[in-house]
């Protein structure tokens, strides 16, 4: 039995759904109709509608009266407002990282680094997206931050799906070796690099959205979840 199932069944389709999300499958202002999640995964609408209120309060899905519930579809506003937050928390994060890390924290730094690499030798550029704000979350609980760590989850929430309306340079992901640096930088214990090199790593993310609005494509729901 997978061990995710013995998570509260609500619990367990929020997370299916979340991921769904981060590695765009489910575009933003996909429509996630009740009955349709339900038949997917075999479960009550009553189960889906708990995940949905779940996920409403993460910020991933937008409930909207009398019409249901769709992926958010953040606003270039709302862009700008996320990625400025980020370079506010996220430097300072890396260099306390930098000062507390161990050789074990380095070691998961370094797997999500290989995962994320292997995803993008795959063709799967969503998945790596998703690997990749696994890496910044784990720097922030490298730091021993706890409420800034659940800020950071919940800004790299809403990144992924900025990225997925605003993205314009894909293969940025591939010419990008910031992580490595950063890694590098943890591995020193540099923690004024770390810090430098994470403010450069985020302006480089945020020149590469191309802040204009931009359709979401259309996919059936059912293909992107059972996916």
């Amino acid at each position: 039995m997978d061990p995710i199932l013995k998570e509260p069944a609500s619990d367990h389709i929020a997370s299916r759904l979340a991921l769904a999300v981060h590695e765009h499958r489910l575009a933003p202002g996909t429509k996630l109709n009740e009955d349709e999640v339900a038949d997917v995964y075999g479960v009550s609408r009553t189960v889906v509608r708990a995940a949905l209120q779940r996920l409403s309060h993460d910020g991933l899905v937008e409930l909207r009266r009398n019409r249901g519930a769709f992926v958010a579809q953040p606003s270039i506003r709302d862009a700008r407002e996320v990625f400025e937050a980020r370079a506010l928390l996220e430097p300072r994060t890396a260099r306390s990282a930098a000062e507390r890390v161990t050789a074990a924290d380095l070691a998961a730094l370094n797997r999500h680094i290989e995962e994320e690499h292997a995803a993008l030798a795959a063709g799967e550029g969503g998945r790596a997206l998703y690997l990749s704000g696994l890496f910044h979350i784990e720097i922030a609980r490298i730091a021993d931050q706890e409420t800034i760590a659940a800020f950071v989850g919940q800004l790299i929430a809403r990144s992924s799906l900025i990225i997925a309306l605003y993205w314009q340079r894909r293969t940025a992901l591939c010419e990008s070796n910031a992580h490595h640096a950063l890694l590098d930088a943890m591995a020193a214990r540099d923690g004024e690099r770390a810090e430098d090199l994470m403010r450069g790593h985020l302006l480089d993310l945020l020149t590469s959205l191309d802040l204009r609005n931009t359709p979401a494509p259309a996919r059936s729901l059912r293909e992107a979840l059972g996916s």
